[in-house]
């Protein structure tokens, strides 16, 4: 089912908000995450977001794998913005990116998943309209590279899709799908703005398109 839609606005942000640490998983402003919860925990947390006014979850990095792993300290927060229960019991979920958020602390407590303290002050730019486009030559530029990027990676793409996106769900989109590492992945999602993020998201590619055939490490 769909979620009610509400807008979020800088002023209603809560202060605590759950996090669901996943490794490689990228959200990003006004881009669309969908997910899978299955563990306990994480059930549980769900159930407690759904109950909230916001239905707010933050996203973030863990740095290293273990059952409590310290968290990268910027991520980003999503409103659900649909769910569905399966047979089985899991969630499947739709998360809609809001702001990103740096965090200030983390909040100890009985509840079995993670929360955080959320400073939302260095993002608030995230909640205004999005960036003009960029121009026509640039982005055929971008578009040439990323269709060298996908051959060179055996990757296969909707090219009439992609050529109708608009620039930042193009650009969110490849940051968001393409196999770059999770340290790759961080720094994109930690990018100032859009045309740093496109910026960066160029050099990564041109790498991968420059490398020997079979030799850079697309995971």
């Amino acid at each position: 089912m769909t979620a009610m839609t509400r807008r979020i606005s800088l002023h209603s942000l809560p202060e605590v908000i759950p996090v669901f640490p996943l490794e490689g998983a990228l959200l990003l402003p006004r881009a669309r995450l969908p997910l899978n919860i299955f563990e306990p925990r994480y059930l549980a947390m769900l159930d407690d977001v759904l109950r909230s006014d916001h239905r707010l979850i933050g996203m973030a990095q863990p740095r290293q794998d273990g059952p409590n792993p310290p968290l990268y300290e910027i991520g980003c927060c999503g409103r659900i913005t649909s769910f569905s229960e399966t047979e089985d019991g899991r969630y499947l979920i739709a998360l809609s990116g809001v702001i990103r958020f740096r965090i200030a602390e983390e909040i100890e407590g009985f509840t079995p998943f993670r929360r955080i303290k959320a400073d939302w002050s260095n993002y608030t730019h995230d909640m205004d309209p999005p960036p003009s486009e960029i121009n026509e030559d640039d982005r055929k530029v971008f578009l040439s590279l990323l269709r060298r990027y996908f051959d060179a990676a055996k990757l296969s793409a909707d090219w009439e899709a992609l050529s109708r996106a608009d620039d930042e769900t193009l650009v969110n989109a490849i940051a968001m799908l393409c196999p770059f590492s999770p340290q790759e992945k961080q720094a994109l999602m930690e990018a100032p703005t859009l045309e740093d993020r496109k910026r960066d998201l160029k050099a990564l590619m041109q790498f991968v398109v420059a490398a020997p055939e079979g030799s850079a490490d697309l995971q």
